[in-house]
């Protein structure tokens, strides 16, 4: 065997690039959501900015159509509607011919002692980002099927992997996505479609803005980080691209944390 290297099996930084690839984004009209559409976009791939009013994200969409050259729609969906996540997914597929990648960010987080978060808000939570989730997935999973590829991005948390007090709600519900990304990579494995999560650490979106300022969030958040700070929302566009790209095509129900050395501690 030769130890020769043959660079034309090695293409390079081509392996990260999205052109003529479409991607679905929930909880696309802000936050991380957003920064990942923008990530999407730059590496060349088409984009639907999907959240509960559509109107959220215009702005964005025209900006992020005139920066990088691609088409950008906005989409109005509650991620928990079974049939206006299947109409989504089947205006992405009308709109740009195909269905290449899903990110599903979109996600709420009530916080708060077990005795003082009331059940209803439990649910809700779990509603939201578990049933959102599988909804969003559930809706992709026969136009994916029927190209025989894709890509399928999991936003779920690093307390999805450890603990922190005060967050049973949220903690649980990363959980679960943390293990619906693991058993739904294993099933969709041989369809060639990927299936991976992000595990964002301590990001300054709207969901952390009422932390930011108190003692929690400086001691227990951005303190426990080894950065010393809150991420800054384009610092998650790069693994968004690497799992939605051929890069990360030998990735199969991976946790991709990004999050400043928080659980590496």
């Amino acid at each position: 065997m030769s130890n020769q290297l043959d660079l034309s099996q090695l293409p390079g930084i081509n392996l990260f690039s999205l052109k003529g690839k479409s991607a679905i984004i929930t909880g696309g009209s802000k936050g991380l959501g957003l920064a990942m559409a923008a990530g999407l976009a730059s590496a060349g791939a088409n984009v639907m900015l999907v959240s509960r009013n559509a109107s959220d994200g215009d702005e964005a969409a025209v900006q992020i159509a005139k920066e990088y050259g691609v088409k950008a729609m906005t989409f109005s969906a509650d991620v928990v509607n079974q049939a206006q996540m299947e109409e989504m997914a089947k205006t992405a597929f009308t709109a740009f011919g195909s269905i290449d990648i899903l990110v599903n960010s979109a996600g709420i987080n009530i916080r708060g002692a077990i005795d003082e978060v009331k059940p209803e808000d439990f649910t809700k939570v779990m509603e939201v980002n578990v049933t959102g989730t599988w909804l969003a997935c559930r809706a992709v999973t026969p136009y994916m099927k029927a190209a025989g590829k894709g890509s399928i991005i999991n936003l779920a948390s690093t307390l999805g992997l450890v603990g922190l007090s005060n967050r049973t709600p949220y903690a649980s519900s990363k959980g679960a996505v943390v293990q619906m990304t693991r058993a739904l990579g294993l099933e969709f494995a041989p369809f060639n479609i990927t299936v991976n999560a992000i595990c964002p650490g301590p990001f300054l979106t709207e969901m952390n803005l009422p932390i930011a300022d108190t003692e929690e969030g400086k001691k227990f958040v951005v303190g426990a980080t080894a950065l010393g700070r809150w991420g800054e929302l384009k610092e998650i566009q790069g693994a968004a691209i690497f799992l939605a790209s051929d890069a990360g095509k030998y990735m199969v129900g991976s946790m991709v944390t990004v999050d400043g050395g928080w659980t590496a501690r």
